[in-house]
């Protein structure tokens, strides 16, 4: 346990070092949140929103894991499109229209009435690594435009993306003009002010031991315990609350970000003409944005044996430089990691391990604007409203029956895999 963030970018420009008490003592509330992320946060400030009287307990700061470190891109929809899709039909695909641009909306609307400073800009984009993928780009605009869902988006051909990013590494590209970048850890830590100030009593630095539902559901920590209606295990969880359905589920693998030195304006702009955030197309994926500072934060998952790298900054220099010649020589000022965790249908994971013990995680690095269309779900089910998480529970997941560390040998095998794949 950790009373600090990692040493990030984001951790150096938090706008907020608001300290939480640590939970003593037994608390009551209609609702527990077990996790301070984004998950939690967000259910959280949407059920308070509502009226209900609502607890948090954080095992660390508000935002010390994925939701404080991650690329902070907020992109539409969710991962395991297809999946939900192939699984659900027409319904699938109605709850996937529901919900495209739901996080974004949540984000944006909390943004505005809180006055959160988060750096939030509109501008997205999937760069095509190969010119196959290109071909699969085009048919999923052409598919949103003729479902009327396209607003928004747009193909950029390989002759003209120079308008668009400073590398010729790339075969063509969709622009989602709709989805954005921001600063996620000052996004969590806006998001907690707001839940406070609804009402919401936030508790740090308390991991929780213990979760029962049943007639008297209650999470308790080494020095408290809330007694509440219902609990929200929200966010990565500690491998011993991983029961039920969510056993053998999750799998993490780690993703890792550097951000340069403040790059002069000419050479910012012709990085990135327009400001865009970029992911590329390939499973083991590069995705890279400007910060507000005219830095470039450039992420991925640099290595495919499930280990950290002894060294962040040399891990990912050559593949930087390789997408960005002209940055030969800048200067990287930090570099930081953490673990996203993957779901093998990459469909997150949103349902109850009890009738009021819910949960959701499992969002394949798209947990920026999922982690509050979870939310919103989780709190609308909570509320009495059950359709879209009966959806989510109906989905049939794939899971490996074996333990925790076999299960991140072969993750890590499945992960080169595909990193072959990309580059034949």
């Amino acid at each position: 346990m950790s009373a600090t963030h990692i040493n990030s970018y984001y951790a150096a420009t938090a706008n907020d070092d608001t300290r939480y008490p640590r939970l003593r003592g037994t608390v009551t509330a209609d609702v527990c949140v077990v996790g301070g992320g984004f998950s939690g946060i967000a259910t959280a400030l949407s059920l308070a929103e509502r009226g209900y009287k609502v607890v948090v307990i954080e095992a660390e700061r508000i935002g010390w894991g994925a939701s404080g470190r991650n690329g902070g891109q907020m992109i539409a929809g969710i991962s395991g499109e297809h999946r939900i899709e192939s699984q659900l039909g027409d319904a699938g695909r109605k709850l996937l229209t529901e919900i495209r641009y739901l996080g974004h909306d949540i984000i944006e609307g909390r943004v505005a009435r809180h006055q959160i400073r988060c750096d939030l800009k509109h501008g997205w984009m999937e760069v095509a690594a190969r010119p196959r993928h290109m071909e699969g780009l085009r048919s999923y605009v052409e598919e949103r435009v003729a479902a009327g869902d396209g607003d928004g988006l747009e193909l950029v051909e390989a002759a003209d993306m120079g308008r668009v990013i400073g590398s010729d590494l790339y075969h063509g590209a969709m622009v989602d003009r709709k989805s954005g970048h921001l600063h996620p850890l000052n996004l969590c830590l806006g998001e907690a002010r707001a839940a406070v100030t609804a009402g919401v009593q936030i508790f740090e630095e308390s991991p929780v031991m213990e979760v029962a539902g049943g007639a008297k559901p209650f999470a308790a920590t080494a020095e408290g315990r809330v007694d509440a209606a219902s609990i929200v295990l929200a966010g990565t969880m500690d491998p011993k609350f991983q029961t039920g359905p969510l056993g053998g589920l999750l799998f993490p693998t780690g993703s890792y970000i550097v951000a340069t030195e403040p790059l002069p304006e000419r050479l910012a702009k012709a990085v990135s003409p327009q400001d865009l955030a970029v992911a590329d197309s390939n499973v083991v994926l590069d995705y890279f944005r400007l910060s507000a500072d005219r830095r470039l934060l450039f992420g991925g998952r640099c290595n495919y044996s499930n280990r950290d790298p002894r060294d962040v900054r040399e891990a990912l220099r050559p593949r930087l430089t390789e997408v960005f010649p002209q940055l030969e020589g800048v200067k990287l000022d930090y570099a930081w990691g953490g673990r996203i965790d993957i779901v093998l249908t990459r469909v997150p994971a949103i349902g109850r391990r009890e009738p009021n013990v819910y949960y959701m995680q499992g969002y394949c690095g798209h947990g920026v604007n999922t982690t509050h269309i979870a939310g919103q779900i989780v709190a609308d089910a909570i509320a009495g409203t059950m359709e879209k998480l009966d959806l989510f529970e109906k989905i049939r997941h794939v899971r490996l029956p074996v333990g925790q560390f076999l299960g991140n040998q072969l993750l890590a095998l499945g992960m080169l895999y595909y990193r072959l794949r990309d580059l034949l």
